[in-house]
């Protein structure tokens, strides 16, 4: 599922919580809490794996840009090596092999530079979607511990204690 999504989720279940009058403190139900908290863990590494991936392909991308490249230089070499016994010949492999060289240097370039624009934006989106999460989980657990210290003591119930949940 989509962090974006578990974040909406988050959202509406605590604007459908219960309010206590006269404060801005809200009733959670502790389950549903859990249970968008534990997706969130599910689905975070899926991100990470997403950026992951996408660094992969960039250095797969870079990788094939500098092989094409050599290749185009070694056969830029082959051509002039061939035709050096006739200097006009020579001359203009020398050029079109200059001409290869330059243009397979510009497109390695070009190919790094989409590379990374591609990977700096999908670490960017990941990076703003992760702080907004944090803001909420952030904001909820100061919401539930506010409410907690205004709430009269209770009996304890019979559950398991939070730390021993397995996420």
């Amino acid at each position: 599922m989509d962090i974006q999504q578990l974040v909406d989720e988050l959202e509406t279940v605590i604007s459908r919580s219960f309010r206590i009058p006269f404060t801005s403190n809200v009733l959670v139900n502790e389950d549903d809490l859990y249970d968008i908290l534990d997706q969130m863990r599910i689905s975070i590494p899926q991100e990470i794996k997403e950026a992951k991936r996408t660094e992969a392909e960039r250095e797969r991308i870079l990788n094939r840009a500098r092989e094409e490249a050599e290749r185009l230089v070694d056969m830029a070499k082959e051509k002039m090596m061939s035709a050096v016994d006739d200097h006009e010949v020579a001359d203009e492999a020398k050029a079109r092999a200059d001409e290869i060289v330059a243009q397979a240097n510009r497109e390695v370039e070009q190919l790094k530079a989409d590379a990374n624009d591609y990977v700096a934006d999908h670490l960017s989106n990941l990076e703003e979607q992760l702080l907004q999460l944090l803001t909420i989980v952030r904001n909820g657990l100061r919401h539930i511990q506010e409410t907690q210290s205004f709430a009269p003591p209770t009996e304890p119930a019979n559950e398991t204690p939070i730390e021993n949940r397995k996420p």
